[in-house]
């Protein structure tokens, strides 16, 4: 992987950059959309590449782990050709996923044993366990394994918590040095950053990330409920410690707002469930506002989704008739509405590279910020 970049912005800490990977190019600031286990919920592969124009997706080690496992996927040829997906990929490494189920896991300093939540049955985590499946997922960028704290946590938690996570990256880049790419291509492996909410855990959590000189760096363990406020305190703290010239990806982020900050203050990936997740229960995001289309405000509403994507995504359906799938419990209303959400995340990230090219970012940044966050 190899990282360039090819403008910042006077005025903020902005970027835009291009990343090389074995399947392509990407062109940053961009949003990644989550494709969990394998699939981006209800869009399919010609949508996510013709009309949301998406350069890279994610997949989950996790989930892809327990279903379709791991022998399928390696007889497939690693999951691009499993589901023809043939432009860059992202795996997480499942350390989210693991400690989400506080019941049915266990940390241990070997790694993490946890019970499937789909069948009970057992499994153990390791950082070496974890390199060797996202090897064979085959992901261009694939994750380190580490611990996500949640919100709230007291320091002392917080501090075990991302020293193990240090002690563990190191388990993960002595094992990812020593393999090899399973089919033909090389893999990059992102470290990340963690230490809650505590200025000072932060500040020696992205020393000692930016000290492993991996290709690329992560931050972790924000967007899980804290305030917007901190989330942007520990973000632009940790920006301002990561080398500059090495993509900075800020996980699980977030909604529109939350990007444009994010890019404000130095990030250059992106991802979340939220276009999709919420696209299925009728909230979309357009360059105006939040629009809750089963409102009764909508019923008679025959104007495009969003005038100003006419040209980026599928806007040829009306408000008025997506309300009316969705009153009707059409399984299509949450397909368009999901192809919609990602279009216009999609075309927010390549509109924020084309001010940031030009200049003008951060005025653009001020009057969308105020545009997308209100409810229409």
């Amino acid at each position: 992987m190899d990282f360039t970049l090819a403008a910042t912005d006077k005025h903020s800490k902005a970027r835009a950059g291009n990343i090389s990977t074995a399947h392509g190019n990407i062109e940053t600031p961009i949003f990644m959309p989550v494709g969990t286990a394998g699939t981006v919920k209800a869009v399919h592969l010609r949508e996510l590449k013709d009309d949301i124009q998406a350069q890279i997706i994610l997949g989950n080690t996790y989930h892809l782990f327990l279903r379709p496992g791991l022998e399928v996927l390696q007889t497939a040829g690693g999951l691009h050709k499993f589901n023809g997906w043939d432009r860059p990929l992202l795996t997480d490494s499942g350390g989210y996923q693991v400690f989400s189920l506080s019941d049915r896991r266990k940390i241990k300093e070997e790694g993490a044993i946890f019970q499937s939540h789909i069948d009970g049955s057992k499994h153990m985590f390791s950082p070496e366990r974890v390199m060797d499946i996202q090897r064979v997922i085959g992901a261009d960028i694939i994750m380190a394994f580490d611990e996500c704290t949640p919100y709230p946590c007291d320091y002392i938690y917080a501090e075990n918590s991302m020293e193990r996570t240090h002690r563990w990256l190191k388990r993960c880049i002595e094992r990812f040095d020593t393999t090899e790419g399973l089919y033909g291509y090389s893999q990059t492996l992102f470290p990340i950053v963690q230490g809650s909410v505590y200025k000072d855990l932060r500040i020696r959590s992205a020393e000692f990330i930016a000290s492993m000189n991996r290709e690329g760096n992560a931050i972790g363990g924000l967007s899980v409920g804290e305030p917007a406020e901190d989330m942007y305190e520990m973000t632009e703290l940790v920006c301002s410690i990561l080398p500059q010239d090495k993509p900075r990806y800020l996980m699980g982020v977030g909604t529109p707002e939350n990007i444009l900050e994010g890019i404000a203050l130095g990030v250059d990936m992106f991802d979340c469930v939220m276009p999709t997740r919420n696209a299925r229960n009728g909230m979309l995001f357009t360059t105006e506002g939040i629009i809750n289309i089963k409102n009764a405000k909508w019923k008679a509403d025959f104007s495009p989704l969003d005038p100003l994507l006419l040209n980026f995504a599928d806007q040829q359906y009306t408000k008025a008739y997506l309300r009316h799938l969705f009153i009707s419990g059409e399984y299509l209303a949450g397909m368009i509405a999901s192809v919609h959400n990602l279009g216009f995340y999609l075309w927010l990230v390549k509109e924020a590279r084309k001010q940031i090219i030009a200049g003008t970012f951060a005025e653009w940044k001020t009057t969308m910020v105020k545009k997308v966050s209100q409810r229409l």
